[in-house]
């Protein structure tokens, strides 16, 4: 039977924008939304997320990667254009080659990173120095907040296992998510994390935290260990919920708690490493 990786992440609180960059002049939002129920909440979608995560294969693999991006030219190259399950990135994220028929659908699934904290859709303006004209004055949407958002794999399907290892170790280190041209810095990294390595196809740990004060809780999560939905000795968590009074509630449940990412994601490979 294989085995599943699920994880969740919030990140750090920080200013979402996504500057003027190709918005220039414009004034085409460049934050975009989601609403629930009668709130709005500010949304990167996954495949940013995974621009992120190839960032990160392709400065620490870049004789494993198909595809790299040169930020000079602003353009991406392939090393095979046929595409193989030799390369990192086609073997997790797949491929599509709809001359040749040939695709791969992506294992490495993502959802759409969501803000804890509803958007009351700030706006700033500001204008270049210098001589002015029409395309001088621009915007942004700026927001508050922390971001949450879940992955799951099945390293069965992975060509080599390692690989699992290295996808981990990009998710703890991801910089920033993909956008326009002025990226700004707002790091995707992890504040805390769950990680649920199970037989069961369902994460059942998506949207586990929510804003708590200035904090973050995560009293779903010990929900769903006390329910028996998850068992406690599948899941790992680490990073801010460790100090936390559900850390400490988890822990004591028999949860494997850990102070940093790091430490959290190296728990979470030797659980797969003692498994295969």
């Amino acid at each position: 039977m294989s085995k599943h990786f699920h994880l969740t992440a919030v990140t750090q609180s920080g200013v979402a924008s996504n500057n003027r960059g190709d918005n220039d002049g414009s004034t085409q939002a460049n934050l975009q939304i989601v609403s629930f129920g009668d709130k709005i909440y500010s949304t990167v979608s996954g495949d940013a997320i995974r621009w992120g995560l190839r960032e990160y294969l392709q400065y620490h693999y870049p004789s494993k990667v198909n595809r790299t991006y040169c930020p000079e030219a602003d353009k991406y190259t392939f090393k095979d254009e046929k595409f193989s399950r030799d390369f990192i990135d086609d073997d997790v994220m797949g491929y599509m080659d709809a001359k040749a028929g040939n695709k791969r659908r992506g294992i490495l699934e993502v959802t759409r990173a969501i803000s804890l904290d509803k958007f009351e859709e700030d706006v700033i303006f500001s204008s270049t120095g210098g001589e002015k004209n029409s395309n001088s004055i621009h915007q942004a949407q700026v927001h508050y907040t922390s971001y949450q958002y879940s992955i799951t794999i099945t390293p069965d399907d992975l060509k080599e296992s390692s690989t699992l290892g290295k996808l981990l170790d990009a998710i703890a280190h991801i910089k920033h998510v993909g956008g326009n041209h002025a990226r700004f810095l707002y790091s995707f990294a992890p504040e805390s994390i769950a990680i649920r390595v199970t037989h069961d196809p369902a994460p059942r740990i998506m949207n586990i935290f929510k804003r708590d004060g200035e904090g973050v809780d995560a009293s779903r999560l010990l929900r769903v260990v006390q329910s028996g939905d998850v068992t406690p000795d599948e899941l790992i968590v680490g990073g801010e919920i460790a100090y936390s009074s559900v850390g400490k509630d988890l822990a004591n449940l028999g949860v494997h708690v850990f102070p940093g990412i790091k430490e959290a994601i190296k728990k979470a490979k030797e659980r797969y490493e003692g498994s295969c």
